[in-house]
């Protein structure tokens, strides 16, 4: 593919983090395969992970494209530059499209990013998976690349105030083996990946500056004050239900 704007945007975010004396933890980045394609499968803490995320595959000198829901492709500026980077859009009321276009990208060499958890995870802990990114694999017959990022919840999340600058925050940035799948359990394959991503998780907090007692944005069962999986559950069904609501009531009026 031709890429004109991504890399010089790359330069400027890396100069930019720079400025900011923002600081990067990063491990197994050497599993991002410098040829060929390959599925990233990371974790979706907050609003702008897909920003750092990319900067996992920079050490093999890949660029990353990443799946992205359809509404960050509808503004006039930002979804010139998504599209311009080769970021395939989702429209989930149609996602057959967008996972054929994923899977031909990794066929034909790419690196394809994609959340499998689908939406922000307020507990931060890893959440259940739909099975998208090991059918894409498989299909694709690409490995696939767990992956975990933590401290960009700090940034812009669900549910709290922006530090979108995040001066001299660390960023920690942690790839894990690649999993070979073969798409004939996608339901078991998937448990594989949520196990792969949950004990990256748990490396990324331990290692992490920060220690997560007490704070908001760190799981229970670490000390910290985020929800629960069971009560992030009941938020994300809360949330899901105002939408809908919303949206039958602009198609009434």
């Amino acid at each position: 593919m031709r890429d004109i704007t991504y890399p010089p945007v790359i330069v400027t975010a890396k100069t930019l983090f720079k400025l900011l004396g923002m600081r990067f933890q990063m491990s197994g980045t050497e599993h991002v395969p410098r040829t060929g394609g390959a599925i990233l499968a990371p974790n979706h803490i907050g609003y702008v992970d897909f920003v750092f995320d990319g900067l996992a595959a920079q050490p093999s000198k890949r660029l990353v494209r990443f799946m992205a829901k359809k509404e960050a492709f509808d503004h006039p500026v930002g979804g010139r530059l998504m599209r311009s980077f080769h970021h395939i859009e989702v429209d989930r009321d149609a996602g057959e499209a967008s996972y054929r276009k994923a899977v031909e990208y990794a066929r034909s060499g790419e690196v394809v990013g994609v959340f499998p958890e689908a939406t922000i995870s307020r507990s931060f802990e890893i959440k259940s998976l739909k099975t998208g990114a090991v059918r894409m694999a498989a299909e694709a017959g690409v490995p696939l690349i767990p992956m975990v990022t933590w401290g960009t919840q700090l940034l812009k999340t669900k549910d709290h105030e922006s530090d979108i600058w995040g001066r001299g925050r660390t960023i920690a940035l942690h790839v894990g083996e690649p999993l070979a799948v073969t798409g004939e359990d996608p339901v078991a394959e998937t448990e594989q990946l949520r196990e792969a991503m949950s004990a990256l998780l748990d490396k990324a907090i331990t290692e992490y500056p920060m220690s997560p007692e007490g704070q908001w944005w760190a799981p229970a069962r670490y000390g910290g004050l985020a929800p629960t999986p069971e009560e992030a559950e009941r938020l994300d069904a809360e949330e899901k239900a105002a939408k809908a609501a919303r949206r039958a009531a602009r198609e009434a009026g």
